[in-house]
């Protein structure tokens, strides 16, 4: 007969099911670089794309809480880097990559340099919050590094003039973008930190500070040599870069950081106006405090214009003398009182010491030892004195179930010559020399034939 065929035959859903477990057992996590197309964000928080290149496309899938930790903005035909897993979707049967990372094309070098400075410089407590500068609450005198042409430097003019107008304000202009751009501003703050020297007025607070911007355009502020710049400062410096999303290396050096330019300009000025109410209610807070002392006192001064101290101050004095005497009487009181106390304490705790001394803790142990020895002996002579009545009882009980006890009522037992016990007269032959052991002796006998 032909053999079975023994193929397994696989449904679809186990055939899938098999295919995403080799896909994600031999890919698994991996970095991918492409162009992004389709993108659809869902109500549900999920973001759904597609990643091309010139020969392929790749479906991808950013679940909810995945995208809240990524910075990037996701938009068609935007160049970026995803890290994810490879799977498949079953019910669809297509294999996608459930994204867990995206960076923008080019910033993944970017981001590892970043990283490295941050833990060098860190690991070097440029960081600490314990080096860091106070930033004064009433400034007289700003200074702005930032460009004089963007937008950042109107918003924070803007505020400062508005909400405090006596301040005196410095812009020093520098680029914040392209290559050098970190040396102009190293070079602002080495001037503004000496600004005597070069007849400048010198500020109380220095803001370093530009708009937003991709990682590239903010780079400049993630320069080793402005940091230590910054850290090396005696002015305070405020760190006011990009927007409130953005982290550059300058924000963690900077004696404080302002989530945008507007933001350290609104730190910076009080509202006048608000400045003003405050002032003014202290004004009436501290009138009213003065007017509540001033009548206190002229109470007190009444009081003693129409006391005993004013008509009869003598007996005033008599009076506080007897209350010295009295005080001191209460104190020899309480002196003599403490001093008995102490003394039956001291009694007390002599009795303790004498009661727990050696020699008399050595006789008590003795007493107790001699009572302990004494109890062992006459615990010992009962027990001796129970095990003899016991030997004595099972003597006798032996002795009267003994063989000498049986032969002594009139029986015997009778053995051969070798010991043998003879039970039944057909064990002994005719002529076999028998013994018959008797209570008082023992009888020799030859067996006869019947």
């Amino acid at each position: 007969m032909p053999e079975e065929d023994e193929t397994q035959v696989l449904t679809v859903s186990q055939l899938t099911r098999e295919i995403r477990e080799v896909l994600e057992g031999h890919i698994g996590s991996v970095w991918v670089e492409g162009e992004i197309s389709n993108h659809r964000l869902q109500t549900s928080g999920h973001q759904y794309f597609t990643l091309k290149d010139e020969g392929s496309q790749l479906s991808c899938v950013l679940f909810r809480g995945a995208a809240s930790r990524v910075t990037a903005r996701l938009a068609d035909g935007v160049q970026v880097q995803v890290l994810g897993q490879i799977s498949v979707y079953e019910p669809r049967g297509q294999y996608q990559m459930i994204v867990r990372q995206v960076q923008m094309k080019g910033q993944g070098g970017l981001q590892a340099r970043f990283e490295a400075l941050k833990r060098k410089l860190y690991a070097e407590g440029l960081f600490d919050e314990e080096r860091k500068k106070p930033v004064p609450r009433f400034p007289e005198v700003v200074a702005l590094v930032t460009s004089p042409t963007g937008a950042a430097i109107q918003d924070m003019l803007n505020i400062l003039t508005r909400r405090a107008p006596w301040l005196r304000i410095l812009v020093f202009p520098v680029r914040v973008q392209g290559n050098g751009a970190e040396l102009e501003i190293v070079r602002a703050l080495q001037v503004l930190d000496r600004a005597a020297d070069f007849g400048l007025p010198v500020p109380d607070t220095i803001v370093v500070g530009r708009g937003g911007g991709s990682l590239e355009d903010l780079w400049c502020f993630n320069e080793e040599v402005l940091a230590r710049q910054i850290a090396q400062m005696h002015i305070p410096v405020i760190s006011a870069v990009g927007h409130e999303i953005d982290f550059t290396i300058a924000d963690f050096v900077a004696d404080l950081r302002a989530p945008t330019p507007s933001a350290a300009a609104e730190l910076l000025a009080p509202d006048a106006a608000e400045l003003r109410r405050t002032l003014e209610n202290a004004a009436r807070t501290l009138q009213n405090r003065t007017l509540t002392v001033l009548e206190h006192h002229q109470r007190v001064l009444d009081l003693t214009e129409k006391g005993p101290l004013h008509r009869e101050p003598e007996r005033l004095l008599l009076q506080a003398e007897q209350s010295i005497d009295d005080a001191e009487s209460r104190l020899r009181e309480a002196m003599r009182e403490h001093l008995r106390a102490l003394q039956d304490d001291l009694a007390e705790k002599q009795q303790v010491l004498t009661a727990r001394h050696p020699r008399v803790q050595i006789v008590e142990v003795a007493h107790r030892v001699q009572a302990a020895a004494l109890a062992l002996k006459q615990a010992a002579r009962h027990r001796l004195d129970r095990l003899a009545d016991r030997l004595h009882s099972r003597d006798e009980v032996m002795r009267h179930l003994g063989p000498d006890s049986v032969l002594s009522r009139g029986f015997s037992y009778t053995t051969t010559a070798d010991g043998r016990v003879l039970t039944d007269p057909a064990q002994a032959a005719a002529g076999e020399q028998i013994l018959t052991r008797l209570a008082q002796g023992t009888l020799h006998s030859t067996v006869t034939p019947p």
